[in-house]
């Protein structure tokens, strides 16, 4: 991997709450055939949920597999407090998982070893992997859990867990976009041990995706940083940091980041297999 300086981060985590009775219902979240918008004003304290076997912890659940729908994935938003976490994370065996923290840090303990991820700490979490998760810090921590059920190919092997930041990852700028629109990859997207990819997405001001993308990976977007207008579908949709985009596999996307800092997003979709033919249940 190679090192990359930063600008210093500003990495949006909600903060929970409940909205007073004087204030005005309208909002930008909607919820359609293509695709879904939860902005950063619903993530509030009433939709979280408590996790079997973890504790001094809540989560946002926002995506989970849905026929018809994205089925290929789920992400929550993880709060730890101090001294929060858990010895039994993933109750599913054949799930595989990301963590990327986003405020806070958090200890991950594999194999008897410690990996303290800081704010932009990554981890990737094989499916039957045993590990605990633990805040032992004096501050709430606060990280993205990307869960998939990993799909096996014979004869090629599963991927191992590793555990970095996005300081340490790979950034590829798009081509013709001057450094406009750059991917930063914790995976090297020839490595077909992995059937998805969680990435770091940046648009500098001014930077787009001059064309409606239309293709099968289903993707989750969390907005990290900025702001800008998104193409979903037939819409055009103002988000910001903190809203996340669900979409459905082949809903056309495409963006423009108006400024004026640059706008940031970790993205999810699945990648690396065939489709599935006939029934079929993930």
């Amino acid at each position: 991997m190679t090192t990359h300086n930063l600008p210093p981060s500003t990495l949006f985590a909600p903060q929970g709450g409940l909205s007073g009775q004087t204030q005005i219902m309208t909002d930008r979240a909607v919820f359609t055939e293509a695709y879904a918008v939860i902005p950063k004003g619903v993530m509030q304290d009433i939709v979280t949920s408590n996790l079997p076997f973890w504790d001094k912890t809540r989560a946002w659940v926002i995506a989970r597999p849905l026929s018809g729908f994205a089925e290929t994935f789920a992400q929550y938003i993880m709060e730890l407090q101090p001294e929060g976490g858990s010895a039994q994370p993933e109750p599913d065996t054949a799930a595989q998982g990301v963590f990327f923290v986003v405020q806070g840090e958090i200890t991950v303990t594999y194999n008897n070893e410690e990996h303290v991820l800081p704010e932009g700490g990554y981890a990737y979490l094989p499916a039957g992997a045993k590990y605990e998760v633990r805040n032992n810090g004096n501050e709430t921590a606060v990280f993205h859990w990307v869960r998939k059920q990993y799909d096996v190919v014979e004869g090629i092997e599963q991927p191992e867990a590793f555990f970095t930041h996005e300081k340490n990852a790979t950034v590829a700028e798009m081509p013709d976009t001057n450094g406009a629109w750059k991917t930063t990859r914790f995976v090297d997207p020839a490595d077909l041990r992995h059937d998805m990819h969680v990435n770091i997405v940046t648009f500098e001001p001014g930077g787009c995706i001059p064309f409606a993308e239309t293709h099968v990976m289903e993707h989750g977007l969390y907005v990290l940083e900025g702001k800008a207008v998104y193409r979903l579908n037939q819409d055009w949709v103002e988000v910001e940091a903190g809203d996340f985009m669900w979409l459905r596999a082949f809903c056309p996307q495409a963006c423009y980041a108006g400024g004026p800092t640059r706008f940031r997003y970790l993205l999810y979709k699945d990648v690396n297999r065939h489709a599935p033919l006939g029934s079929f249940q993930r």
